[in-house]
């Protein structure tokens, strides 16, 4: 589980807008990336960010 001070401070490297906690893995609605979470630890590289292409798990995603 992260920091919920953590969670509000941490954005999206790309577009540098807010991320979605879903609770395994950050999520960014908007470009439709997925950052691991490592130990307790965000990966946020953008290189390393999953893409989310199933409509199906974008609404499960944000549906928070």
């Amino acid at each position: 589980m992260l920091d919920a001070k953590l969670l509000d401070i941490l954005v999206c490297p790309a577009d540098r807008g807010p991320l979605i906690y879903t609770g395994a893995e950050l999520y960014n609605p908007r470009l439709r990336r997925a950052y691991r979470i490592e130990d307790d630890i965000p990966v946020l590289l953008i290189d390393e960010a999953r893409e989310v292409t199933d409509e199906a798990e974008h609404t499960r995603l944000t549906a928070g």
